[in-house]
């Protein structure tokens, strides 16, 4: 017998903070709530934390090879965090030279706090 399948979660575009009324002012709709369970996946992970926390405290735009030095991972494993922090709209990240180069968007997690708690921010 064949196990069922996962279902597949709808495509939302993250690349742009999120944009919904704030979950204690009304019942969320499917969508809303997808698009905040979504960027709060790529948070519910120690490992994109302390990258998250790291690119906002290095004050420049930091190296993959330098996270990965940071956190002691392999730069393949950072790559594929970093990769869902920018999926999420958390990162923005830039190739130059043979590096890629990765800062904090503020506002994406400014924008996820309000959607939790207007009062937080």
């Amino acid at each position: 017998m064949l196990a069922a399948m996962p279902k597949t979660l709808p495509m939302i575009d993250m690349s742009d903070p999120v944009c919904c009324a704030p979950v204690a002012a009304t019942t969320a709709d499917d969508v809303a709530a997808l698009d905040v369970a979504l960027r709060l996946k790529a948070l519910a992970d120690p490992v994109r934390v302390k990258l998250l926390s790291l690119l906002f405290t290095c004050g420049e735009p930091c190296t993959t090879s330098s996270l990965a030095a940071a956190v002691n991972l392999a730069e393949s494993t950072v790559s594929h965090h970093l990769g869902q922090l920018r999926t999420a709209g958390f990162i923005a990240s830039e190739r130059q030279g043979m590096s890629m180069h990765h800062t904090p968007r503020r506002e994406a997690l400014t924008a996820l706090c309000k959607v939790l708690d207007p009062d937080c921010c």
